[in-house]
């Protein structure tokens, strides 16, 4: 089963989800689920927005590939992040997506610029220096 991090209050990453893991999260309150894997990727859960909807949760799609991360693709997954109803889960395949997504999230909220942010993420390992 993947781990689920919680982040703060409202949000929350992991790798690839299950079907009992989504009955969970609902159980212990989310509201919605945002992906950032792309239909064509390979383990997912299949009909997942389906089978998020049936549990009551809001589901987001948005594919996200941190090789073309730049500050206007940051900038809408930001919105998308805001709009959402929290607590929110934010997964992808590993982790590694969802980690690098939301620490750039945190960090421009929390005033640090995007370059930053960015800089500070490449140096975690989260992101290639190549993006």
């Amino acid at each position: 089963m993947i781990t689920v991090r919680k982040i703060n209050d409202e949000l929350a990453i992991a790798g690839q989800i299950t079907l009992d893991q989504l009955q969970e999260l609902a159980n212990e309150g989310y509201k919605s689920i945002l992906n950032l894997r792309s239909p064509d990727e390979t383990n997912s859960l299949d009909n997942e927005q389906a089978k998020v909807e049936l549990l009551g949760l809001q589901y987001i799609n948005f594919p996200t590939n941190l090789r073309e991360i730049n500050h206007q693709a940051a900038l809408e997954i930001f919105r998308v992040i805001n709009q959402s109803s929290k607590p929110t889960l934010i997964h992808c395949d590993d982790a590694i997506r969802s980690a690098a997504i939301v620490f750039l999230y945190i960090a421009t909220k929390q005033g640090v610029t995007f370059e930053n942010a960015l800089q500070q993420t490449i140096n975690l390992g989260l992101i290639s220096s190549h993006c």
